[in-house]
């Protein structure tokens, strides 16, 4: 990919043919980070700072240039969804973009996911948890539960050979030194993968127990004193935003049922790049626009 300096010399002075949309698309997201950088570091919690944010967005687009072909609102939405969780995406697993192709809007979006890590720090943040913790339960190891009045977790995990993963289970520990624990099997947590917008792509194929941990710790969540604020983020995990919000992270997600998502590398006649383009065009005019006024 050229860089940033020798694509705008090539807009400056008319050489736009030189020029591919995904070029196009990274000019535009770091022109809209730099210009908006307060208005960013407003939404941003104490311990960010927004020109970090911006070149860790920027980092995860030119490590993953399939993001370039997502529609602009979507990739911008993903940002500001980052920015206002405090969430770092594809850093230590905090978050992710993933990248897909949606038939009923016939173009490239990009899904906001939050990563196991990310979802931790976010329910310690509201003050009431001292510890939440996950772990995978093999065919090996010693593991027993069970619910009702006197909830019992016990879990041995054997040093070698410990086998497949069949359950997942996660705890939290209250500042009042009390417990409660969650426990599902696989089968429910596939149930829930398979629901996923993205089953088969980003993390649910690279780091698949991390996000069985996740997903254990957002079941668990429904029951932990969390505020509105935290609960309306994780209902907001794994939904792609096309329109700009002030808060934006923390609005109802989409309900929108999808058909399944085709992953970006499968797409790809002349034809429908050529079709994609120009609606790819219109989209980042009109984001464009938003942003100016």
């Amino acid at each position: 990919m050229a860089n940033t300096k020798q694509i705008k010399d090539k807009l400056k002075n008319g050489n736009n043919k030189a020029i591919s949309p995904i070029q196009k698309n990274y000019v535009s997201i770091e022109d809209y980070l730099r210009k908006h950088s307060k208005e960013l570091q407003q939404a941003l919690p104490k311990h960010m700072d927004s020109e970090r944010l911006a070149r860790v967005a920027l980092t995860t687009m030119r490590q993953n240039p399939k993001l370039l072909q997502c529609s602009l609102p979507s990739l911008v939405g993903a940002i500001l969804q980052a920015a206002q969780l405090g969430l770092e995406p594809n850093v230590l697993g905090h978050a992710y973009f993933i990248p897909y192709y949606s038939s009923k809007t016939r173009s490239y979006e990009v899904q906001f996911q939050i990563g196991y890590k990310g979802l931790l720090e976010l329910v310690r943040r509201t003050g009431e948890i001292e510890t939440i913790q996950a772990h995978e339960v093999c065919e090996n190891d010693e593991f027993e539960y069970e619910y009702g009045i006197n909830l019992t977790l016990k879990h041995k995990p054997a040093l070698k050979n410990r086998g497949e993963a069949y359950a997942y289970y996660a705890v939290a520990k209250y500042k009042t030194g009390e417990y409660d624990f969650l426990v599902m099997g696989k089968e429910d947590i596939e149930k829930i993968r398979k629901r996923s917008k993205s089953p088969n792509n980003g993390p649910w194929v690279t780091d698949y127990d991390a996000m069985a941990k996740k997903t254990v710790i957002k079941q668990l969540c429904k029951y932990l004193p969390l505020s509105i604020e935290i609960q309306k983020a994780i209902t907001a995990d794994e939904t792609t935003k096309r329109e700009i919000a002030e808060d934006i992270a923390l609005e109802i997600p989409d309900e929108t049922d999808w058909e399944t998502p085709v992953l970006v590398e499968d797409i790809g006649t002349e034809n429908n790049e050529a079709t994609e383009n120009n609606e790819t065009e219109l989209d980042n005019k009109k984001v464009l626009k938003v942003f100016e006024e």
